[in-house]
């Protein structure tokens, strides 16, 4: 079975399971390490993910795949942990989880705009850029990366 098939497989077996936590497959990735493998998966949810969360994932995840031939009989080392900011922004409910934060986004028709995020539904995204709101469509945007910003204006206020 080649690796994106198993890691289909491994999607489907564990999504069910996640669910049941609240928590959403966001990805399955299964890479060679030496004479074992990694197995990254990758979960998150409206409420996000604290470590609580991901210890209780872990728990689940292994159970169901201890429980299953899904891995056969090599030997894997299994990491569960949420997407974290490098994560491109790509689906509805990837905006929406990130309501507040500064994105740069791709436009589907070139281009680009940087903009924090002020509301984001199954349509599309509202961004405030320059102080003024503008809405895209989802078809409108290729993807967004959230931007890393040590310090907001908000702080900056809080800390006068």
């Amino acid at each position: 079975m080649g690796a994106q098939a198993r890691e289909e497989r491994i999607a489907e077996l564990l999504e069910p399971v996640l669910a049941k936590a609240g928590l959403e497959l966001e990805a399955v990735e299964l890479t060679p390490a030496g004479k074992k493998r990694v197995l990254r998966v990758i979960v998150d949810s409206d409420d996000g993910v604290d470590l609580d969360t991901i210890g209780e994932a872990t728990q689940d995840v292994d159970g169901a795949l201890e429980s299953s031939d899904v891995m056969g009989e090599l030997p894997y080392n299994l990491e569960v942990s949420s997407p974290g900011v490098s994560r491109p922004l790509t689906q509805p409910r990837h905006w929406r989880r990130n309501r507040g934060r500064l994105v740069k986004a791709a436009l589907a028709e070139g281009g680009e705009v940087t903009g924090r995020i002020t509301g984001a539904d199954d349509q599309g995204v509202t961004l405030e850029i320059e102080g003024q709101p503008r809405t895209f469509a989802h078809a409108e945007l290729a993807q967004g990366r959230v931007q890393v910003e040590f310090r907001r204006d908000t702080d900056a206020d809080a800390a006068d």
